[in-house]
């Protein structure tokens, strides 16, 4: 039986289930590649810990997967720009060697007729995006570069802010004001207009209210929230609000909402333990100090240790019931037709059920469940993503 979790008590027809499951395209609209990721070498074909690899993808059945070339929250000096760069940097080098080993199960795809292809042939599909322009600096040609390297999603902040835009979550040991309600500068505002240029597929996620705002009011094209979640189920200022879920509905977009316990489940134990395990041991307060300015270099290395070894287990904390409770509220506030499903695997998300890719059916199967028509769940797990991918092409160069 594929599936695993206790969640899921009463189950549907498995034939049923694996039909749809293999009729529809299935997107995961944000997956991180783990630190670590590009040591894999062609050694690929075994399962490692993480939750994205080549044997849990061929298993879920995941057809398309939105890899994040991602840069972790480090501050917009030029040592913060550099660590960005060599993390981005490893992390194209890891997915890279990944595809170009198993070229007959894996293939980066870089747009809609691609993506098509890849399905067709029974192969697993990879499509880049990229998160946190702090490794940028000020140089927006950078954009042109990860777009030649095959990026179509770019979203342009993740913890703390940058010289594009403003974070949800400014970072006060970065020498970010907590209380300023900055949006887009004028180097993001033009960001914004390359990529329409380009066909890149404008990312709000982690951006400020302000930056979501001006992002839906610079783009000329549809946009999506890649990793969110929904502020009238948590009040956290890194999910959407009512307001914003509705916006971005407006626009032609989707707002994928992340299988991520923090964001689905209020008080649900998991920051408690985060501060707890990771951060107290050190005598480190989440978001006040910079643990990697403030701890040694050895430190710093058992840090990001622990830092992991939570990561792995945070989907202990909220089920796959959770993640689609909240999906369902997204619905009936943009409309089926601008929601999405993402996991934020690899860099904490995950919820029992949905742990890792291997499991991806099991989505299928609740949404069944609860009374989903097989288009409707197309919508939501890959055709709205699709959609919105394919008006960025079409209206690629300002058309």
């Amino acid at each position: 039986m594929s599936v695993q979790s206790p969640v899921l008590a009463d189950t549907l027809d498995e034939a049923q289930v694996d039909a749809l499951h293999g009729r529809i395209l299935t997107v995961d609209a944000h997956i991180d590649v783990r630190d670590g990721f590009n040591t894999l070498g062609n050694d690929a074909t075994l399962e490692t810990e993480g939750q994205f690899d080549l044997p849990k993808l061929r298993r879920g059945g995941l057809k398309l997967a939105v890899v994040a070339l991602y840069a972790d929250g480090v501050p917009n000096t030029a040592e913060g720009r550099a660590i960005a760069r060599a993390q981005i940097d490893g992390k194209f080098d890891g997915i890279s060697r990944l595809v170009a080993a198993h070229p007959d199960k894996l293939t980066f795809v870089r747009n809609s007729s691609e993506i098509a292809q890849a399905v067709a042939e029974g192969k697993q599909a990879i499509l880049l995006s990229y998160v946190n322009a702090v490794a940028f600096g000020s140089d927006i040609t950078q954009i042109d570069r990860f777009y030649e390297k095959g990026v179509r999603v770019l979203g342009l902040v993740h913890i703390g802010n940058n010289s594009f835009a403003a974070s949800s979550r400014p970072n006060v040991s970065f020498g970010d004001d907590p209380d300023a309600t900055g949006g887009l500068t004028e180097l993001g505002r033009q960001a914004i207009t390359r990529m329409n240029e380009l066909g890149i597929v404008p990312d709000v996620t982690q951006l400020s209210p302000r930056g979501v705002a001006e992002v839906l009011a610079v783009s000329k094209s549809p946009v999506v929230a890649s990793h969110s979640g929904v502020r009238g189920r948590v009040d956290s200022p890194r999910n959407l609000s009512n307001a914003e879920l509705r916006a971005i509905a407006d626009k032609g977009g989707v707002a994928h909402i992340v299988a991520f316990t923090s964001y689905l489940r209020d008080r649900d134990g998991s920051q408690k333990a985060f501060q707890e395990d990771v951060f107290a041991p050190f005598g480190l307060t989440p978001g006040k100090e910079n643990p990697r300015a403030v701890l040694s270099s050895e430190d710093f290395a058992r840090f990001q240790a622990g830092y992991r070894k939570f990561s792995h287990r945070r989907f202990e904390f909220a089920s796959l019931i959770d993640w689609l409770d909240a999906v369902d509220y997204a619905v009936r506030v943009a409309g089926i037709d601008h929601v999405g499903l993402s996991s934020d695997f690899n860099n904490g998300g995950g919820v029992r059920g949905y742990a890792h890719v291997g499991e991806a059916k099991n989505v299928t199967q609740e949404l069944l469940r609860r009374g989903y028509s097989e288009d409707q769940i197309e919508k939501l797990w890959g055709g709205n993503f699709l959609r919105v991918l394919t008006e960025n092409e079409q209206r690629r160069g300002g058309k």
